[in-house]
């Protein structure tokens, strides 16, 4: 039976109006394993966000699940990572790991 005209069809395809560009990432960056392999050899801990950075185009952050991290480490991580580039923050263990997930609106907005 075919749908009354004045139903929408949400199924329908349209075009965005501006193409978003797909993103390249993974979950951190800091991880023993890929030293000396995804990172070149001799590269300090503390240049691999921005070696990274420049391989991806985006990367979660795995600490925002763990706990509330400051201001001063988002501005660090934006300085070291060039215009354009998307972290993802994983939600916060408090408002993911329940058996109520209704009950998380606290830790929810205290995430965001």
């Amino acid at each position: 039976m075919p749908r009354p005209s004045s139903q929408p069809d949400i199924f329908a395809t349209t075009a965005p109006a501006v193409a978003e560009p797909i993103r390249v990432g993974v979950g951190g960056w800091t991880f023993e394993p890929w030293r000396d392999n995804f990172f070149p050899t001799g590269l300090p801990h503390s240049r691999e966000l921005q070696y990274a950075s420049r391989q991806l185009t985006a990367i979660e952050v795995n600490g925002t699940y763990y706990g509330t991290l400051k201001p001063a480490n988002f501005k660090k991580w934006h300085d070291e990572t060039p215009d354009g580039f998307i972290f993802s923050l994983k939600a916060s263990r408090y408002a993911t790991n329940r058996r109520v997930l209704a009950a998380a609106g606290e830790s929810i907005t205290r995430f965001i």
